[in-house]
């Protein structure tokens, strides 16, 4: 009987992770292709394929990279390029506070799994029940992304001579369609919307009058601004009700 039962526990741990690497190879799969259009797009710009291949395989943030070589497309400095990226990246230090606590993964092992703590794999690993499942998650959905967006990074920057005008094919927009598509699921309450709302205002807005690069900093406000005015309001309601 006890036989029996361990056998079923096995069956059913087989299956949740089997379950856990499908889901993990379907998100490393589905963004790492989009390192093609990176690739094109950054050679586009101007950066040679060693430095595009280089931000991969170093950066290996999607969003960052796409800021970066997209501000430097539209003439924008390499400082306000490179700030514009750095400020898209420092999400994921705060992924890395919260997965450090869950997959508790071994102190030699950390300088190299923080490469790929990044939107992806946070968002895979969070989704687990346990920390088995979450560490599962985390390395099959990192290792999958890492290595095809780096492939398809090199194939798109050799490629991209042979598309042509980059531009024309409007693949400099697949890297903030992917990025939208992951942040949209993850604006659920009215503050999270307004905040996102009031970036978009701010970008777009600023984008004709301002050099390429800045308008990316500046929507960094929109987060303190509608804290402040969120804030303001939760005070009146509470004035008000006493």
């Amino acid at each position: 009987m006890a036989d029996r039962t361990a056998l079923e526990d096995a069956d059913i741990g087989e299956k949740a992770d089997r379950a856990v690497v499908r889901d993990a190879l379907g998100v490393g799969v589905a963004v790492g292709l989009s390192g093609f259009a990176f690739g094109v797009t950054s050679a586009g710009s101007g950066l040679t394929l060693l430095q595009t291949c280089a931000l991969s395989l170093l950066v290996f943030t999607g969003a960052s990279q796409f800021a970066l070589v997209g501000a430097l497309a539209a003439g924008g400095s390499p400082f306000t390029a490179a700030a514009g990226a750095f400020f898209l990246g420092v999400r994921n230090a705060f992924y890395g506070l919260r997965l450090s606590q869950l997959l508790a993964l071994p102190r030699a092992v950390r300088p190299f799994a923080a490469q790929w703590v990044i939107d992806e794999t946070a968002a895979v690993a969070l989704a687990q029940p346990t920390r088995r499942a979450a560490r599962l998650g985390f390395v099959v959905t990192g290792l999958s992304l890492y290595l095809l967006w780096n492939l398809t990074t090199l194939l798109g920057a050799m490629g991209a001579e042979a598309i042509g005008d980059t531009d024309a094919w409007g693949l400099d927009a697949a890297g903030p369609a992917v990025f939208l598509a992951l942040l949209a699921p993850m604006l659920r309450s009215g503050t999270e919307r307004a905040v996102a709302g009031l970036a978009v205002l701010l970008g777009l807005g600023l984008l004709p009058v301002l050099p390429a690069g800045v308008p990316v900093l500046l929507a960094a406000l929109a987060a303190p601004t509608v804290l402040w005015a969120d804030g303001r309001r939760r005070r009146g309601e509470q004035e008000d009700a006493r």
